[in-house]
């Protein structure tokens, strides 16, 4: 499952004169970003923004967010490509599996549905369940009615990044990743190659300063 590469432990991170440590931020749990630190050389993943959807002991299952493609979904998912009001591409979720696609949705009334009694396995009945706050993962082998009407938007990605049991968190000890909390419009951004450097920018202290580094990490 694993999609980076084993982390460079002669590596020392070059963002040390911001005040910025490696291990930094939160602790690592679906629903939040992890941000590629400069120092992350690995050009799937440059400067990336990936949401989380999954982690435990066995490793780490998330999608890049601030990669969109210029493949539109009406060629190749002609159903679902009508929910899809923010962003009419997929995005390039990550190295994994690039053949397959991985749709994330929200909507008011999804969680609505999401917080009533049962409400969870309705949703689950029509292919939706929760990812984090504000956001489900929609199954897209399951025609979109009568999901469609819960939905007010989707993005769908090309592949996904993963990281095997205990990868991640030797990544993040190294420098490689920052983690991060979200926010649901994260995932949606109607400006998604700006995305890491926004993230940043909300962060307070020696994070925030982080937005300024360099595209090259040898420009520090």
């Amino acid at each position: 499952m694993s999609s980076s590469p084993p982390p460079d432990h002669d590596r020392q991170p070059t963002t040390a004169h911001l005040g910025w440590a490696p291990g930094a931020g939160q602790d690592v749990v679906a629903g939040s970003l992890l941000i590629a630190m400069p120092v992350l050389a690995d050009s799937n993943f440059s400067h990336t923004v990936v949401f989380l959807l999954e982690h435990s002991a066995d490793g780490t299952v998330g999608v890049v967010l601030n990669r969109p493609s210029e493949v539109r979904l009406e060629h190749v998912l002609p159903t679902w490509a009508a929910l899809a009001t923010g962003s009419e591409v997929f995005h390039v979720g990550g190295p994994c599996q690039t053949d397959a696609a991985l749709c994330l949705a929200r909507g008011d009334l999804l969680d609505a549905r999401a917080g009533i009694d049962g409400g969870r396995s309705e949703l689950a009945a029509v292919g939706l369940k929760p990812a984090g706050t504000g956001i489900f993962l929609a199954d897209l082998d399951i025609e979109p009615v009568p999901s469609a009407q819960l939905i007010n938007d989707i993005r769908v990605f090309a592949g996904y990044a993963g990281w095997s049991a205990g990868q991640l968190s030797a990544e993040i000890a190294e420098g490689a990743w920052l983690c991060l909390p979200s926010l649901p419009e994260d995932v949606f951004t109607p400006t998604p190659t700006t995305l890491w450097r926004s993230v940043l920018s909300r962060q307070r202290g020696p994070l925030g300063i982080l937005r300024s580094a360099p595209e090259d990490p040898a420009l520090n």
